[in-house]
């Protein structure tokens, strides 16, 4: 589950900056910061990987083939400001925003993010990071689920977003970052 990290030392929680996610000793587990509040996230199960690996795949070689920009997959820092550093499972940047991509993170909203959920992330995933990734303007967010083997297709319309459904089986989904995006569902969690 993910929960607020209130015992390492640090500033007071709700005052947390990349700087201070900067500084944070190599403990081997995974922090976020959303709204200056420094969060402690769990480490992945197998189907969450095994999901993670497959759906990043898809989407590496579509991005590759079509010459679309870039894709990338956690762990790797997004700051979406200076109070929220997010390290979604995998992230899209077109080439119209390469300019955000840095050598160690990506400065500002990438185009595309997608987490793959669990029953620990959920609400997380569905509240805390929705917010996160509306505020700061990222285009599309999947949230996949490979207990349910769906993936739920959110587009921001207006500073908030707006899904397209759920999708499972066959069905591909309706992306307005990647267009033409051949791969069925089924397929990321086989």
């Amino acid at each position: 589950m993910a929960l607020p990290a209130n015992d390492m030392p640090g500033p007071k929680q709700g005052h947390w900056t990349y700087t201070d996610y900067m500084a944070l000793p190599d403990d081997g587990s995974r922090y976020e910061i959303v709204n200056g509040v420094l969060y402690m996230t769990p480490s992945p199960s197998g189907a969450h990987q095994d999901a993670v690996g497959e759906i990043f795949a898809y989407l590496r070689d579509f991005v590759k083939r079509t010459g679309l920009g870039k894709v990338r997959v956690a762990p790797f820092d997004v700051e979406l400001a200076h109070n929220v550093v997010v390290q979604p499972d995998i992230l899209v940047v077109l080439n119209d925003h390469r300019d955000r991509i840095e050598e160690n993170r990506i400065v500002g909203a990438p185009d595309l993010v997608v987490e793959v959920s669990s029953p620990g992330t959920a609400t997380y995933d569905r509240n805390t990071k929705y917010h996160a990734y509306a505020r700061a303007g990222v285009v599309e967010y999947w949230i996949a689920d490979p207990i349910a083997q769906t993936v739920e297709v959110l587009q921001l319309n207006l500073n908030l977003y707006q899904s397209l459904g759920v999708f499972r089986g066959k069905a591909l989904l309706p992306s307005q970052v990647l267009p033409g995006f051949p791969t069925q569902v089924e397929m990321f969690f086989s």
